[in-house]
């Protein structure tokens, strides 16, 4: 959405195309994945396997295939991770079976170290790993962005991403189950080694044990609310409306977002996202975003403006969800310059089409503009609001900036766009495209004054990326990545815009499979999702490590976490010649030492 500029792309074969009509719309519980039709291994390759059924420790750069036997090296059966406190901790198990298994479940033990300290089992999740239809990047392999209505025009497979809340699934004969697991380690956790096993059993086989190891270094990490990593992902209420099928704004929609939102605001989500106009972006995803602020234009010809949708949604959003810091109203200057109200006149809706600078524009927003002021005043909200752009040329943001100013000087201002130094000062916070970068003097005086300055990937990057194609790296490789380049943070422009079936059709008529959503339905994570986090993690510890090290002098370990986060540009990959995870784990490996 972010992305302007569309580029097509030729034809290759495609996977399955459609969902099949016996199955069940919009699941929340249990559903049907689609059938991969790509070449996998035969009875031939899974007769080979010693044993009927082998469970072992994989690594959370792979995303295993279903109908494959697992390529790996050294088989073991301990996971060893180390992870600071309050810090989020993956591993990856695979299972796989020549027979049909029935009733599998996965259980974690509690995690136990010296002296009766334990982590409980309640902090493991173990979720089982679903594949859902992806396709790929453009042909000439530069992004991701372009129609794409006809689905056999892309080469499409099944990608394991979706991180079920199923916690007991029958397997199919000669296939492969991975199993997702998160160890949130408690802040009050004593330092030491803690052990524990992860189980899988199922009635028609023995159980099978897989061992863990945690070694929890004394060094403490931040609650997500306290971390200082700028993360903005748009969230979208509309596309939760359609799929569980409830009205707008109705208790069942609010009931149906908040363990999705809460889900988002453990991430370390920032920003709230608020509509103030109709389809501010054309209605270019497959749930349109509307107006929640009503504006009727009297038979007088005055203005008045019903704020009961964008209340409701903001109070939800920043006292019962906790995303409280800033509420971004897109926007002034949309893709299609035309702007609704209701006329009472003539009892019609009716739209007004001007552009930045022009007088109906003017009279459009400015008395819109003063009274949301005094609104957002009243109700305590206006020092962390903004009026939001994006992506918009120069001389309509000046004009945009020049109403909003007049209207009320202590507004603030956002856009996700290029870098203008003639705006730049104007913009409380700014975020632009991955490879541009903002002066150095410029990014201190942003920061000197409080100012907010992000990165933004879209469908534009084929790398760095989080389309459910991408490697799985490439979610962690982000934040990093921010802090490397001297960011505040990162922006996606979305959290959950879900298409038509996104539990097991991630692809979409407009952009690489992905673009849209990175969660999905029925409370679900994402290999993406988790990673990302495990990247805001890194974010906060060199955070956290660089002021530690420079505050008692320890030049020579400051030096070599500098020139190790230093690599995570794009001139730093082409300097080192190393694979995206290979820069993780050597990066994990520093920050758990230093």
């Amino acid at each position: 959405m972010l992305c302007a500029l569309l580029f097509g792309g030729p034809l290759c074969a495609s996977a399955q195309t459609a969902t099949p009509a016996s199955v069940a719309k919009n699941p929340l519980g249990d559903y049907t994945e689609l059938t991969d039709t790509k070449p996998h291994d035969g009875a031939e390759v899974w007769s080979r396997m010693k044993k009927p059924v082998e469970l072992v420790w994989g690594n959370t750069d792979t995303r295993y295939k279903k109908l494959d036997v697992p390529k790996l090296g050294e088989k073991t059966t301990l996971w060893r991770a180390k992870a600071w406190k309050g810090e989020r901790i993956n591993g990856q198990a695979v299972l796989w079976t020549r027979e049909a298994l029935d009733d599998v479940t996965v259980t974690a033990s509690d995690l136990r170290g010296a002296g009766g300290a334990v982590i409980p089992a309640s902090a493991v999740k173990a979720s089982f790993v679903r594949y859902v239809m992806t396709d790929e990047l453009n042909k000439d392999g530069k992004g991701g962005c372009g129609h794409r209505p006809d689905r056999t025009a892309w080469d499409s497979s099944v990608v394991a991403d979706v991180l079920d809340t199923v916690s007991i699934r029958d397997l199919q004969p000669r296939s492969a189950q991975p199993v997702w697991v998160n160890v949130w380690v408690p802040q009050e956790a004593t330092p030491g080694t803690y052990k524990g096993t992860l189980t899988v059993s199922g009635r028609n086989f023995k159980p099978m044990k897989l061992n863990m190891q945690i070694d929890v270094v004394d060094r403490t990490l931040p609650a997500p609310e306290d971390w200082k990593f700028h993360l903005d992902l748009w969230q979208n209420p509309y596309s939760v409306a359609r799929y569980y099928q409830v009205p707008l704004w109705s208790e069942a929609h609010f009931d149906a977002m908040r363990p999705l939102m809460k889900r988002l605001k453990d991430a370390g989500q920032k920003v709230v996202t608020a509509t103030i106009m109709h389809k501010p972006w054309a209605g270019q995803t497959e749930d349109f975003f509307d107006s929640m602020i009503a504006k009727t234009k009297k038979i007088d010809g005055t203005w008045s403006y019903d704020y009961t949708v964008f209340d409701k949604w903001v109070d939800f959003m920043v006292n019962e969800v906790g995303i409280d810091r800033q509420i971004d109203c897109y926007t002034m200057i949309p893709w299609a310059l035309s702007f609704d109200y209701f006329d009472q006149a003539t009892g019609r809706v009716l739209f007004v089409d001007a552009k930045p600078g022009e007088q109906a524009f003017t009279d459009y927003w400015l008395p819109f503009l003063k009274d949301f002021s005094r609104h957002l005043r009243e109700k305590g909200w206006f020092e962390k609001t903004a009026i939001s752009m994006d992506e918009r040329p120069m001389k309509s943001m000046q004009e945009a900036i020049k109403l909003i100013k007049e209207a009320d000087p202590e507004f603030k201002i956002t856009l996700a766009g290029n870098y203008h130094d003639e705006i730049q000062a104007d913009l409380y916070d700014l975020s632009i495209p991955y490879t541009h970068k903002f002066p150095e003097a410029v990014k201190a005086e942003r920061e000197a004054k409080g100012q907010v300055s992000t990165v933004y990937v879209c469908c534009t990057e084929a790398f760095p990326n989080t389309f459910t194609f991408s490697a799985p790296a490439e979610a962690a490789w982000l934040p990093v990545h921010a802090v490397a380049g001297n960011y505040d943070g990162v922006l996606r422009w979305t959290y959950n815009s879900w298409t038509a079936d996104p539990l097991r059709d991630s692809r979409f008529r407009t952009w690489a499979a992905g673009d849209c959503y990175i969660v999905y339905p029925g409370d679900r994570s994402s290999i993406r999702f988790e990673r990302l986090i495990e990247g805001i993690q890194q974010a906060e510890k060199i955070r956290l490590l660089r002021g530690e090290l420079a505050a008692k002098g320890a030049d020579t370990q400051l030096e070599e976490l500098n020139e190790t986060v230093a690599l995570f540009t794009p001139e730093g990959l082409e300097k080192s010649q190393m694979e995206p995870s290979a820069m993780l784990t050597q990066l994990q490996e520093l920050l758990n030492t230093l």
